[in-house]
């Protein structure tokens, strides 16, 4: 009998993470959550409890059957689940005075059977607020950090262990040889194969389609184009259309680029629809980000009813398909006990609808980005566009970000903490008037930035934007200030073309650069951002240049200091009043500002 490894969804942004990089090492891994009972473990080697945004604490804290902590195989819980394991076994969890979020050092003596050949100190990845300050009785402390004496826990008697940080993502440095250990004392067998991918999807979709025709809106970047071909190769390109709708919100020449590749390639079932127009008016005079979002996603469902209904096609015959991964759906809330970080646009009220109807077809759910490349790669989907940057679906509009006749202000203390944090490292801080999306301890932030004035030191920066944001709560993004004035002004602005015209041209400028610098393949993308805010009378643009796999996890990436100066001056000339770079990992900032 093949045994699996059970993961407990707290909410937690990773828990589905967690599930594929079991998979990864070989063993399989299945989803449950932590209100239903422990039955059929006969095939059950270990259980591990996910992070999540709750507290251990809280009144509507996730349900959770105590009895998971019964079962006679090895339970490993990570951060919500290292807490929940804390509680429930006598010890005691608060809420911390310094919270960690993003990178810190574990240091361990070499002695745990969970951390062995992980070398000390090693890099780890924490997001948490509450901490644990006392361990039940049996367990004893095998590795901590600077700021969390409780990093990493075991009672090896009896097969329980917990660890503060997220050994599942990539930007923790030895996370798999973790997981793999905690495998091992688990006795599982390496027999899962994760080969077969295409004809494993393929034969889900066929049982999905149930003989009816799909279509998919085309977005020509990576996720939809993936999804496009697999549908294509699974059920005939005679079942499936594709729909390209150029919403306005596209970078340089975009349309023209994606009807282009789709042809050299063969697709002959794709169409194209400019609703430029419409998007736009529906957006003017909006600038909360989650109401953008939801504008846009519920427009493109609109379109696509248009256009569906100008081709006759009847309703019971077809389905609807997106190129949804998993990252979309987490950060939309769309598990159970999950916080909402941000609505994606294939994640609105309408497509939900459309899914408990079961009129949704989404080949790449269960997938994360890397899972996805690698898919396409086996489709035969050329290299250039299987590793082309990640485009988000609302495109610009939330790049463009929008501001209403009040701007923020940040209290006088929580600019004096920060300024206290930043000028022990040499630097000068100031609040930006402007708000963005974070994601701290598995909830969603919407909180100002603190700018940075001084060197062009990266790992200073990273050390300033790390305790800052663990330090202040008022905070939850550091951005430095490569060039360009300092008289910043907050000012109301919406989605325009003029501004969205701005925005394309600078973007375009700095695709260029990469590309032409040799840095395109070095980093994950680079998003660029408009913001509401003037200096020297011109709109300030934010660089978010980062590294990742995944997209659940982030560094930024340290731009080569002369070469950044000379993209700085030439966004200057372009228009931009300044150039602020962003030097804040995920978490506590997500990728994409909105």
């Amino acid at each position: 009998m093949m045994k699996k490894i059970v993961i407990l969804d707290f909410g937690g942004q990773y828990a589905h993470l967690i599930a594929t990089r079991i998979r990864h090492l070989g063993v399989y891994s299945e989803i449950r959550f932590p209100a239903d009972a422990p039955t059929d473990l006969l095939d059950v080697a270990g259980v591990i409890l996910s992070g999540g945004p709750s507290s251990v604490y809280a009144p509507d804290r996730p349900q959770f059957d105590k009895a998971w902590l019964d079962v006679a195989v090895p339970v490993l819980g990570l951060c919500y689940g290292h807490q929940t394991i804390a509680m429930e076994t006598g010890g005691r969890v608060h809420r911390g005075e310094i919270h960690e979020f993003g990178a810190a050092d574990l240091r361990h003596d070499g002695q745990s059977a969970l951390l062995k050949g992980i070398p000390t100190p090693t890099r780890v990845w924490m997001s948490h607020g509450d901490e644990v300050d006392a361990v039940g009785e049996g367990f004893k402390v095998v590795g901590s950090t600077d700021n969390c004496r409780f990093a990493a826990v075991e009672n090896l008697s009896a097969g329980r262990f917990g660890v503060q940080f997220h050994p599942e993502v990539t930007h923790s440095a030895h996370g798999q040889i973790l997981l793999s250990n905690f495998l091992d004392i688990c006795g599982c067998e390496r027999n899962w194969d994760m080969g077969g991918q295409v004809e494993r999807l393929s034969q889900k979709l066929r049982e999905q389609a149930q003989g009816r025709k799909v279509f998919l809106l085309v977005s020509g970047g990576v996720d939809s184009t993936v999804a496009f071909e697999l549908l294509n190769k699974a059920l005939g390109a005679d079942r499936v259309l594709g729909l390209h709708i150029d919403n306005g919100l596209m970078r340089q020449n975009e349309s023209t680029a994606v009807m282009d590749f789709m042809k050299q390639q063969g697709f002959d079932n794709l169409r194209i629809a400019d609703a430029s127009e419409l998007f736009l008016s529906r957006l003017d005079g909006v600038w909360e980000p989650e109401r953008k979002r939801k504008i846009i996603g519920d427009t493109f469902l609109d379109v696509q009813a248009e256009e569906t209904a100008k081709l006759g096609l009847d309703p019971e015959e077809w389905l609807l398909a997106q190129g949804t991964i998993y990252p979309d759906t987490i950060e939309s809330g769309g598990t159970k006990n999950a916080a909402t970080i941000k609505t994606h646009h294939n994640r609105v009220p309408a497509i939900l609808k459309l899914i408990e109807a079961g009129k949704i077809v989404e080949p790449l759910a269960e997938l994360y980005k890397d899972e996805v490349r690698a898919l396409g790669e086996a489709l035969g989907i050329p290299h250039d566009l299987v590793w082309r940057h990640p485009f988000p679906g609302p495109g610009l509009g939330v790049r463009l970000l929008c501001q209403g006749p009040q701007s923020p202000e940040a209290t006088p203390e929580s600019v004096q903490a920060a300024s206290a944090v930043a000028a022990a490292r040499g630097y000068a801080v100031f609040a930006l008037p402007v708000r963005s999306v974070g994601v701290q301890g598995d909830g969603r932030t919407y909180a100002q930035p603190a700018a940075l004035t001084g060197p062009c030191d990266w790992k200073t920066l990273e050390t300033v934007a790390t305790e800052l944001t663990n330090r202040v709560r008022a905070f939850n993004r550091v951005v430095f200030h490569v060039a360009g004035a300092t008289d910043f002004v907050a000012i109301e602005a919406y989605t325009t073309r003029s501004r969205l015209q701005l925005l394309r041209t600078l973007d375009a400028e700095v695709t260029s650069w990469l590309k032409r610098e040799g840095f395109y393949e070095t980093i994950w993308q680079m998003p660029v951002a408009l913001l509401p805010i003037l200096a020297g009378g011109r709109e300030v643009v934010v660089l978010r240049p980062v590294i990742s796999r995944e997209a659940m996890t982030a560094s930024f990436w340290e731009a080569p200091a002369d070469k950044l100066a000379e993209l700085a001056a030439r966004l200057l000339e372009l228009g931009a009043g300044a150039v602020l770079y962003d030097c804040t990992h995920k978490p506590p900032g997500t990728i994409e500002w909105e």
